[in-house]
């Protein structure tokens, strides 16, 4: 069963410590090669919707399985 995500828009040291990353960098490395979870900008700030975060999560495990 997976854990819930929380209710708050997510940071990118949010995923660092959700998915145990090496650092925020591969975050954006994701960002530039359009392979990470959808994110916006507010100001400067990246942030990442937790539904968006959750659909990209299981899109990489459905393509794991297939």
């Amino acid at each position: 069963m997976a854990l819930p995500l929380p209710s708050r828009y997510l940071t990118p040291d949010d995923l660092v410590e959700m998915f145990e990353l090496p650092s925020v960098e591969t975050v954006y490395q994701w960002r530039r090669k359009r392979t990470g979870p959808r994110g916006f900008r507010v100001g400067r700030h990246l942030r990442f919707d937790p539904d968006d975060v959750r659909a990209w999560v299981d899109s990489r495990r459905s393509e794991a399985v297939a």
